[in-house]
């Protein structure tokens, strides 16, 4: 399919079953941690409604219609350029009929959709607090990484609302936000049930963390084995390498 590209605009090759995705070419682009996220939600049980709060250019949903059976999956994004990207890129991968994403603020969804109607939800929130760490001048990119239009909170209070009982939540986050994301969890009743740390090599500190929750389940969390991007010799590890299909 011809798709017009804007005059910043990119197609980014995932090397994954054909899949491809428009970026800006001087906005935030995904990173590694989007793809370790759709691996970690693969387990998706068939037929299950989706949605992806704060989806950016559509990464995360792509990858999951291919990886998983699901029925249905929404994306949700604030920012029109970024949707507008995220439009383009279901077209271009054929996606449509299980691919929906709306332009939205997260904080309004509790008015915009069903209440307790989602089987799953994922998200890859912004990692900074508001007014800390250094703000990228480019409003895009603050937005992507800062707490600027919706805490850690409230996305998380946001799941709550949307999925049904026992519907799962998945989340890569920051390892120095994991006592807020457990706090939360539990305060919007979303128990924490697998813990996975990400770390760049065996001498680094975590550099990330993948977490799945249960609206209103017993407690039981499973700490999973560490996960590593780059081996010693400075190659990406034989999971990492099987993540990207390589």
């Amino acid at each position: 399919m011809k798709i017009k590209l804007n005059e910043n605009e990119k197609i980014e090759d995932l090397q994954f079953k054909q899949l491809k995705i428009i970026q800006n070419k001087t906005g935030f682009c995904f990173g590694i941690d989007s793809i370790l996220l759709s691996d970690f939600a693969k387990e998706i049980k068939k037929d299950a409604t989706v949605i992806d709060l704060g989806t950016g250019t559509g990464i995360i949903a792509t990858l999951l219609c291919v990886k998983t059976k699901l029925k249905e999956i929404i994306g949700v994004e604030k920012q029109i350029e970024v949707y507008k990207m995220a439009q383009k890129s279901i077209q271009m991968n054929q996606l449509e009929n299980r691919f929906k994403i709306i332009n939205e603020d997260i904080l309004n969804l509790e008015n915009k959709l069903p209440k307790n109607s989602f089987d799953v939800i994922v998200t890859n929130p912004p990692y900074q607090k508001k007014h800390t760490g250094i703000t990228n001048e480019e409003e895009k990119k603050i937005i992507a990484r800062h707490e600027t239009t919706a805490t850690l909170e409230e996305f998380i209070k946001v799941s709550k609302s949307l999925l049904k009982d026992k519907g799962e939540f998945y989340m890569v986050h920051r390892p120095n936000r994991l006592v807020d994301i457990i706090e939360n969890m539990r305060k919007y009743k979303i128990e924490p049930k697998i813990l996975r740390f990400v770390y760049s090599n065996e001498k680094s500190e975590p550099k990330l963390i993948l977490i799945k929750g249960i609206k209103n389940a017993k407690p039981f969390l499973n700490i999973q084995k560490n996960l590593y991007i780059y081996n010693q010799e400075g190659n990406y590890t034989e999971e990492i390498n099987k993540i990207y299909h390589k």
